[in-house]
This record gives C-alpha cells, sequence and structure tokens, in this order.
C-alpha cells in the first residue's frame, strides 16, 4: 500500500465526497429554488477545477494506485476545463429546469458524479480504470436525460442512449480485453512496452485496436457510431443536452489519447487508417446531413459530429511514416480544437436554454427568428458562436480548425495535403447551416416581440463566455501553448 499516493487523487476524493454531503444536504433543502445545493455544488466545482489548475501550473506526473491512476497535467489541465463547463452548464440550466419542475436535487448530484466519471477517464492508467470512469459518467448521463419522468420525448431518448450505449460500452471492453490476453497486462504503460518489444499475437492486437476504437467513435459521436446523436441531442432536456455536448467530450478525448496514443502508438498504422475513415465520414455526413435540418437542437447535434470529425483528423498526423516527430503538434491541435468546441458549445446551447420558455421549447430555427429586435446583444453574442462553429476569424474556431491543417500540411505528404483541401472544402459546405441561423437572427420577423429578458448570472456569464470565443480567436498562443506543454509532458511520460 506504500504507492497509492492519496495525494495525486485529493480532487477526485474531494469530489466523491463532496457529492455525497451534496446529495445528504439537499434531503433538508425546503426552498424550491434549491439555492443551498445549487450554491454547495458551485462551491464544489470553484475549489475542485482550481485544485486541477494549481497541479497543473506545478506541472508533475505522480502515479497513484499502484500505477492505475495518472496525474499528469493533460488530465489536471482538462479536469479544470470540465468543471468549468460543468459550472457554466449549471448557470444556464437552473432557469431552464425551475420552469420544468426540473429543479431538483438529482440535477445537481448526477452533474457531480458524471463530472467524477470524466475525471476518473482522464487520470486512467489501467483499462479497467477507462471503464470504470467511462461507467460512472454515463450512468448519471443516462439518468439525467430520463429526469423529466413524464416527458415521453425524453424517456425514448433516454432508452436510445442506454441501449446504445451499453453496445458501445461492450465493444469498448471487449476490444480491452483482447489488448489484454494479447499483451498480458491491463496497465497502460506496460501495454506499449510489450507491443514496443513486438510479440507474435498481432491479429490478436489488430482486432482488439478495431473494437475499441469503435467504442472510442460512439463516445465521440463519430460517423457511422453516431446513431444516438441526434435523436438524444433532440429528446433531452435542453440542459442535459449541454451536459452530454460538452465536458464528457473532454473525456473522449482524454482516453483516445490514453489508450491510443500513449498505450497502442506501436500500431498507429492501423489505428490512424481508422480514424482517417471516421473523420471523412464525420465531415461529410455531420455538415451534409445540418444542412437539411430545420429542428436547432438536431442541426446542432449534426454540427457535433462534423466537428468531432474535425478533430480526429488531427489525431492522424501524430505518426508519419513510423516517426513521431509531428506527434506534440497534431495531438495539441486535436486537443486545443475539443477545447474550443465545448467552449462555443457552452455558448450556443446556452443560448437555446435562454430562449426557451415556460411551455415552450426553442427548438426550431423559426424560433430564433427577428432575436436582433429582441436583443441585439444576445443576437450579436450568438452570431458569435455560430461564426466560431463555421471557422470563421476572428474567432477561435477559426484558429483551432487553422491548428488542425496546419498539422496536416506540415507533414509534406500529399495525403494529408489532400485530407487537409478535403476538410476545406467540406466545412465551406458546411457554412451554410450557420449562416442560416445568423440569416434567421437578424433579417426574419419575430414571432414574439417581447424583449428577452435573462437572470443576472446567466447574463453575465453569457457574455463572458462570447468574450473568450472572441478573446481566444485573437489571441490563441497562450492556451495553445498550455496543449501543447500538456501533451508533451503526456508524450514523455
Amino acid at each position: 500500500m506504500n504507492d497509492m499516493n492519496w495525494l495525486a487523487i485529493y480532487p477526485e476524493i474531494l469530489l466523491l465526497a463532496m457529492g455525497c454531503i451534496v446529495a445528504l444536504v439537499d434531503l433538508w433543502v425546503t426552498d424550491e429554488q434549491r439555492r443551498p445545493t445549487y450554491w454547495l455544488t458551485q462551491l464544489t466545482l470553484v475549489v475542485v477545477g482550481g485544485m486541477h489548475f494549481c497541479y497543473f501550473n506545478a506541472g508533475l506526473t505522480t502515479y497513484a494506485m499502484q500505477d492505475m491512476v495518472v496525474a499528469d497535467p493533460m488530465g489536471h489541465l482538462l479536469a479544470g476545463f470540465a468543471c468549468v463547463a460543468t459550472l457554466v452548464t449549471l448557470v444556464y440550466a437552473r432557469p431552464y429546469a425551475a420552469s420544468r419542475e426540473m429543479l431538483k436535487g438529482e440535477l445537481f448530484i448526477l452533474s457531480l458524479f458524471a463530472l467524477l466519471g470524466i475525471s476518473v477517464m482522464l487520470s486512467a492508467n489501467n483499462f479497467l480504470v477507462v471503464y470504470l470512469g467511462l461507467e460512472l459518467m454515463s450512468l448519471s448521463l443516462y439518468a439525467l436525460v430520463a429526469l423529466r419522468r413524464d416527458h415521453a420525448v425524453s424517456t425514448e431518448a433516454a432508452m436510445k442512449y442506454f441501449v446504445l450505449g451499453a453496445l458501445a460500452s461492450g465493444f469498448l471492453l471487449y476490444g480491452l480485453s483482447m489488448m489484454y490476453g494479447a499483451t498480458g497486462s491491463l496497465t497502460i504503460p506496460d501495454v506499449f512496452n510489450v507491443i514496443a518489444k513486438g510479440i507474435p499475437n498481432t491479429s490478436v492486437l489488430v482486432f482488439g485496436v478495431v473494437f475499441v476504437v469503435a467504442g472510442l467513435a460512439f463516445k465521440l459521436g463519430a460517423a457511422p457510431f453516431h446513431m444516438w446523436v441526434p435523436d438524444v441531442y433532440q429528446g433531452a432536456p435542453t440542459a442535459v443536452t449541454l451536459l452530454i455536448g460538452a465536458a464528457p467530450k473532454l473525456a473522449a478525448f482524454a482516453i483516445t489519447v490514453r489508450l491510443l496514443v500513449e498505450g497502442m502508438i506501436g500500431l498507429a498504422a492501423d489505428w490512424q487508417q481508422m480514424l482517417i475513415v471516421l473523420s471523412v465520414m464525420s465531415l461529410l455526413i455531420g455538415n451534409l446531413a445540418a444542412i437539411a435540418q430545420t429542428n436547432l437542437k438536431r442541426m446542432l447535434a449534426y454540427s457535433t459530429i462534423a466537428n468531432m470529425g474535425f478533430m480526429l483528423l488531427g489525431m492522424t498526423a501524430g505518426v508519419v511514416n513510423t516517426s513521431t516527430t509531428w506527434g506534440t503538434n497534431a495531438y495539441s491541435a486535436a486537443m486545443f480544437y475539443a477545447v474550443t468546441y465545448v467552449l462555443t458549445t457552452l455558448g450556443t446551447f446556452g443560448m437555446v436554454i435562454l430562449l426557451s420558455r415556460q411551455g415552450h421549447e426553442a427548438e426550431e430555427i423559426k424560433d430564433l427568428a427577428g432575436l436582433a429586435k429582441r436583443s441585439p446583444w444576445f443576437a450579436l453574442v450568438m452570431t458569435m458562436f455560430m461564426i466560431s462553429l463555421a471557422g470563421v476569424p476572428p474567432t477561435v474556431g477559426f484558429y483551432a480548425k487553422l491548428a488542425v491543417l496546419q498539422a496536416l500540411v506540415v507533414t509534406g505528404l500529399p495525403f494529408y495535403i489532400g485530407l487537409a483541401v478535403f476538410a476545406v472544402v467540406v466545412s465551406l459546405i458546411g457554412a451554410f447551416y450557420y449562416l442560416r441561423v445568423i440569416k434567421v437572427m437578424w433579417f426574419d420577423t419575430p414571432t414574439d416581440t417581447a424583449p428577452l429578458q435573462a437572470p443576472g448570472d446567466v447574463r453575465f456569464v453569457m457574455t463572458l463566455n462570447g468574450v473568450a470565443v472572441l478573446a481566444f480567436g485573437l489571441l490563441p498562443g497562450g492556451l495553445l501553448d498550455l496543449c501543447k506543454i500538456a501533451i508533451r509532458q503526456a508524450l514523455a511520460t
């Protein structure tokens, strides 16, 4: 027990303890607005996020739980961002939940436990820990989707999510079991060492990688494993859709790096080919299908598929002709893309939540009609989010796409340059549906002429969200450097 190193997992221990305390405190809360539960949850997120950022700043990599857990800069940075994403989500979600009888302790408790699952995944150094974190996060999200028990569409979405999620978890677990059978170890560094030495069970390894990539693609929402994304995004309460679409993407990116890069980079020739197929299909299906959508949440779901395809492009250029020279550049570009995508998604769905009123869900694109006349400021902020998703300067979405394209082009290989050109062309096609939303907001006649009202905290956070999208677009170097430091440290250890 000498190498348990409890210090490395203090943030996770605190998060678990506070999740239990919030559950107990909520039993005695009589306030219908659940203020004590809400503020205790937000305080927890601030403290835990602060701990992760402090650990990242220390720049140390430590192992705990008999090498089953790794606390490194990449995990701490992404965990800190996940805490921020959950905090912002709950700010947006509280007024929405209150008007739909969803403002219960379960909303906050399950959000904390989903974040705990994300944190476990981010620090996993063992196949079993990866799966443990994945299931903790997934089960919490399944319950959150079904939080409106009397709402048939939400219940249907929860059932679809649960069934397909269980199938994907089976794929991932089966792949990991094959990796264990071929290498004789569940610890990621040991798997890396066995593959590096060269072993005879290459066919078993490749089959294992196929199943692992399929499981990861489901969690990312990449085509052709994207079937659940539009239905769940549309059917879930919008506040829960944001919980699904933000922080869990950081966890999915992290376990992709942990498993494929840190554990199986010796098989990069195999899994990079699979990721190329996934990214090309995601870009095509996501962008083309989004054009046909009239439901805003469904359109944003297909946008998510396309964006995950773009992020995966960065993962495909880490190993070129068996050389890992461009690895840090490629994986840090993908990480930067994932972080900035989550930042933009928070604001986009936050605006959808804000526009939803009692008895009315702002789910259709036409519900945004004339927003500029009702609230020019919120229309401007929403415009910022849309052009960021489209990749238009000077927003952060432009620089995120540019970083991924640069990671492809810098390899100098015609194939990767062709992939970059393809990504640009498809993204130009996809820009249509983002511009359509902007046109509806600024030029269409509003169906509701009442001024758009928002609580002070929501207005403040939404404004800050929009400013961040613009600021990181104008000055992206700092965040990109943080991503490079995190990836460099993860690859070095």
